[in-house]
């Protein structure tokens, strides 16, 4: 009775003592297609933020209309979040793919059609790229949750957390190659044609391999104990202990409101800077960095916390070092010829607050365990979206119309130059507040690792890749 027991509070640690495990090398494969996936989707999101003011320009349309195309992705993500976390537990893992892989690229195309002369709307062409955008915005939520599943399912337990990890951080490496390119191929908003035909391409390649290449919605032979039984509670008795979780509830505001910063950050970076005289291309770079030294952060800190096990202290000290570095940031940007100072801001704003992700999504899984992985981060998700939101609708609302400075490089629309004095320090005080709450409030036991050590540690499974036929 004792086993049973123990079985019934792990779940899918208490099938691995007598099942066989196999792991199979198209594994590789799928992390790939994901991957290209997830990064083509990111780069698609945030395609026109930095270089904003020209595709305002090229389009005739005002730069309100352009944040709109970033916007809509959030909005669009909010209800189907929750949708895309039931299809990919009821449906499964492939349709879930090749499902967001078709409407990725389908969005990619017709944001092409914008451009073609012969499917021209003339002042109404903005209607293409807004179409494209929230088709792509679909996709997004089945992009970002697969990743655990995918691990899950196809890896073994010792390679789970890198294939999570790698699968994961291909979505901020398309927003890095999102800020670095879409500068390059627009010096000059004639260019714009080309942009969208070079961001097509990856679109249409992942939809190849998902459609092609992926076969089965499981692997013949589970790689490990959790394949054999990956869910938890049923998902809206789930969702209800999420919503009666105190610890939980406070991580999802604090770590939502700071994804949802990030948002803003990365789609208003490029305006942010053009009205002093910066331009494009760094602005560019300064996502570039900002993103880069996230990753590098990521990474460190999940090696120091899988050693020490201190998931709340270190999420504390860097969400309040993230903090002091958007207070240094909302200030520096104010003033003209501060190229190294914002170029270092923006990096450590990148690299303390990148470096909570995987931390938080691991405390969100400890603090409301035994609730299903999929449906505790995908709630902090949703969450995050509608404080993006906010935030982007917020920010633009507090922007004042100027006078047009001759230093300024933004390319102006018909009413002139926004200045972003109010809306930079605005986000730094909510960065500063979210902080506080968060160091103040947040307290939780690691009920998934207490679990774990009072059941013992299940023998792992031997990964002995099978030939393919």
């Amino acid at each position: 009775m004792e086993g049973a027991e123990a079985a019934s509070l792990l779940g899918e640690r208490g099938l691995g003592r007598l099942a066989q495990f196999k792991t199979y090398r198209r594994r590789w494969f799928l992390l790939a297609a994901v991957c290209l996936l997830n990064c083509s989707n990111a780069m698609l999101w945030l395609t026109f933020a930095p270089v904003a003011d020209k595709t305002a320009a090229y389009f005739h349309i005002s730069l309100e209309m352009v944040n709109w195309l970033s916007i809509v992705y959030l909005l669009i993500s909010i209800p189907f979040g929750l949708v895309a976390t039931w299809v990919l537990d009821s449906v499964g893992l492939r349709y879930a793919v090749i499902l967001s892989a078709w409407l990725n690229m389908t969005g990619s195309i017709i944001r092409i059609f914008s451009v073609v002369k012969f499917l021209s709307l003339g002042s109404q062409s903005y209607c293409y790229l807004f179409i494209g955008q929230c088709l792509c915005a679909l996709a997004q939520p089945l992009i970002i949750f697969s990743p655990t599943k995918l691990a899950a399912l196809w890896f073994p337990d010792h390679q789970r957390a890198t294939a999570n990890m790698i699968a994961s951080m291909s979505n901020p490496l398309g927003i890095l190659i999102a800020n670095v390119l879409s500068p390059a191929l627009v010096p000059e908003g004639k260019h714009i044609p080309l942009m969208l035909g070079v961001y097509a391409v990856p679109a249409v390649t992942a939809c190849a391999l998902a459609t092609l290449g992926i076969h089965e919605k499981v692997p013949p032979t589970p790689p490990s104990a959790s394949a054999t039984n990956s869910t938890s509670k049923p998902f809206l008795t789930g969702l209800k202990m999420l919503l009666r979780n105190k610890p939980y509830i406070i991580l999802a505001v604090c770590f939502g409101g700071g994804i949802g910063m990030f948002t803003c950050f990365s789609a208003l970076l490029e305006q942010i800077l053009c009205e002093k005289g910066y331009s494009n291309e760094f602005a560019g770079l300064n996502g570039a960095l900002f993103t880069v030294c996230g990753l590098l952060g990521a990474f460190l800190l999940g090696l120091y916390v899988d050693r020490t096990r201190k998931f709340i202290e270190s999420t504390k000290i860097c969400f309040c070092l993230c903090a002091l570095a958007s207070i240094v940031f909302a200030v520096t940007s104010r003033f003209r010829h501060q190229t190294v100072m914002l170029a270092i801001t923006s990096s450590l704003f990148g690299f303390f607050g990148f470096a909570i992700y995987p931390i938080a999504m691991e405390l969100a899984v400890e603090c409301s365990y035994p609730v299903g992985e999929g449906t505790s981060t995908g709630l902090i998700f949703v969450a995050s979206q509608i404080e993006g939101v906010i935030l982007m609708i917020l920010l633009q609302a507090l922007t004042v119309r100027v006078s047009e400075d001759p230093s300024s490089t933004c390319a102006l629309d018909q009413d002139g130059a926004l200045d972003w004095t109010t809306p930079v320090l605005v986000l730094a005080g909510l960065c500063s507040a979210m902080a506080c709450l968060y160091v103040i409030f947040f307290h939780t036991d690691y009920k998934r690792l207490h679990a774990e050590t009072n059941n013992g540690d299940l023998d792992k499974a031997e990964d002995t890749d099978v030939p393919e036929a």
